[in-house]
């Protein structure tokens, strides 16, 4: 029963306070106990020790017999002793205060309401006797004791720290992540709990993503076999032209939307081998996109310029964020290119509705459109989602911003690393 009962972690906890606090008591007492024998030892040796003083003349007559005691008087600063004589008198003798070699308080040195040193000198040893002493015990006692209980709970809490850091390394994205499983206790129960769970996700999203990568590498086939059936499709007049037409352009969708998703699943695994890092002049790839969509490059900084990235990766968010503006932009679209720092950044600007304060997080979700653009446009959500996981692969960012010249419009600025000197 005490063995199911002390593997619950409340109660470990409660119980290491518990018998922290029952030793500190106990020690307490038996502190308590020692200062009280040494008082009552002092008191029974000082009656014990009560002699009789004799005064003689100078021709050995006694002038003064009788029993003392050292009595203490208010605002003497030497030693005061209370004698009763044989004849029914009292009388009292004072000693002044011993000359002490080197200065010093008198009173606190011969006495003044404190025993007088002697033993040697040891006037340290006053601080050892009640009720300095015990206070003393006392402190050093419970001094022990917090040093002594905090390991014990330090041990009980320090895998609730393993497994903070366990779900905080999974929340970020770490999915092959687990906790060690020490113990009987609600703790350990906790981590294999959570370790079943990870599993779980771990084996889920990986199915996830290869079903998705499977399923996008198959259409390729189906697709590739409607584009030649079209090519041999014969019929010359105006309404088979306009419909091939739009199967063609419908499956060059479908081909993008299969190549995207293939990606965002590489992309997703940290794993996966996507291309080879290398110098990469951005000035030039975008001199290349530039052209293909008809915008306008404007280089702000013409030297340092280069990163070292994954070409095919970073000309393709190029290519997204330069399509996604031409898709939508009412008039002319420009790439910007500058330094800040460390970093290269990339300005994509275009002149049409903009996107909300509200939406410019969202629309670098996956298959996130804003309302209504379905109906204008035939993207499907994921270029973006493309740019940022791409800028992120590479140590940078993207983010949507208002225009600088304030016209309307979107301006996505996208952040590389710039290649390290030397």
């Amino acid at each position: 029963m005490f063995k199911v009962f002390s593997q619950r972690l409340y109660l470990r906890i409660w119980l290491a306070v518990v018998g922290g606090v029952a030793v500190l008591t106990l020690v307490v007492g038996w502190a308590w106990r020692v200062a009280e024998e040494y008082n009552a030892s002092n008191n029974a040796q000082q009656t014990n020790n009560a002699r009789e003083l004799v005064i003689r003349d100078g021709q050995g007559q006694i002038l003064l017999q009788g029993p003392f005691e050292r009595i203490r008087r208010p605002g003497a600063d030497g030693v005061v002793f209370n004698i009763e004589g044989t004849d029914g008198q009292t009388y009292h003798l004072e000693m002044a205060p011993r000359a002490q070699p080197g200065g010093g308080n008198p009173r606190e040195r011969a006495g003044g309401g404190r025993p007088p040193p002697g033993h040697g000198g040891q006037d340290w040893a006053f601080w050892l006797r009640p009720p300095f002493g015990f206070l003393w015990l006392l402190g050093l006692i419970g001094l022990v004791v917090v040093v002594g209980v905090f390991p014990i709970i330090r041990r009980l809490l320090k895998r609730l720290e393993n497994l903070q850091r366990g779900v905080q390394r999974f929340g970020e994205g770490d999915l092959s992540v687990r906790v060690p499983t020490e113990g009987r206790d609600e703790v350990a129960d906790l981590a294999r709990q959570f370790n079943a769970a990870a599993g779980r996700i771990e084996a889920l999203v990986q199915s996830h993503k290869s079903l998705l990568a499977n399923a996008s590498h198959e259409l390729r086939s189906p697709l590739a076999r409607i584009r030649m059936g079209l090519e041999l499709m014969g019929g010359d007049s105006a309404s088979v032209a306009a419909a091939k037409a739009e199967i063609q352009r419908n499956i060059a969708e479908l081909d993008q939307l299969v190549d995207e998703i293939l990606l965002a699943s590489r992309l997703e695994s940290p794993e996966v081998d996507v291309g080879t890092m290398e110098v990469l002049d951005l000035i030039g790839l975008a001199a290349e996109e530039c052209a293909r969509v008809d915008a306008d490059l404007d280089v702000e900084a013409t030297e340092g310029l280069d990163v070292s990235a994954i070409a095919k990766l970073v000309r393709r968010a190029l290519r997204n964020l330069l399509e996604n503006a031409r898709r939508y932009s009412h008039g002319e679209v420009s790439l910007t290119l500058s330094r800040e720092g460390a970093m290269a950044v990339i300005r994509v600007e275009d002149i049409g509705p903009g996107v909300p304060p509200a939406q410019r997080e969202r629309i670098f979700e996956k298959f996130y459109r804003l309302p209504g653009a379905s109906e204008r446009s035939g993207g499907v959500g994921l270029g973006l989602s493309l740019v940022r996981s791409i800028a992120q692969r590479h140590g940078g960012s993207v983010r949507c911003e208002d225009r600088r010249d304030g016209r309307p419009g979107a301006s996505f600025v996208l952040r590389l690393p710039l290649q390290a000197a030397g």
